[in-house]
């Protein structure tokens, strides 16, 4: 079987980023992946299902852990389209997960290297290999038109 790229997964996830953009979620996507397949996929979900908990990073640790039935997630990856905040950061931390690969930075509350660097803490007990930047362009491209056309759509009702 053969091994597949970084960017191979990061374009799975774009692609369920773009569901929660159609869904008028924040788009962010995320699949865990274990060896060479996905054993659990998620997107943005807190308005629709109004749990402010279901960001697309724990979604996908949730099937992760029901897939493997365990809590604990030695040997995956997680791929994110933007770099997880602190909440997404601590589950995965928890959940340990080997490696984390993100694409777009999130400057305001990126828990990974932009605003705080959680996985590089010394206290904890666990330590997060992770990635920044893989299809970056592309994922940021992705936010930034889903945030332009709110505040279009906001112009349009004040408008109106």
């Amino acid at each position: 079987m053969p091994e597949f790229s970084d960017e191979y997964w990061m374009r799975h996830a774009l692609e369920l980023a773009q569901q929660a953009d159609q869904t008028n979620e924040v788009p962010v996507g995320a699949i865990v992946v274990k060896g060479n397949a996905v054993i659990a996929e998620g997107f943005n979900q807190p308005i629709s299902s109004a749990d402010p908990t279901a960001h697309a990073e724990i979604v996908a640790l949730r099937g992760a852990a029901q897939t493997l039935n365990n809590y604990r997630l030695p040997d995956t990856t997680l791929y994110v389209t933007v770099e997880p905040c602190a909440m997404c950061a601590g589950a995965i931390i928890h959940s340990r997960i080997k490696r984390v690969v993100y694409g777009a930075a999130e400057p305001k509350a990126g828990a990974v290297c932009s605003h705080l660097q959680l996985f590089d803490q010394a206290q904890m007990n666990h330590r997060v290999e992770w990635q920044g930047g893989v299809l970056a362009d592309e994922a940021t491209a992705v936010l930034q038109a889903f945030f332009a056309r709110r505040r279009n759509e906001k112009r349009a009702l004040k408008k109106g």
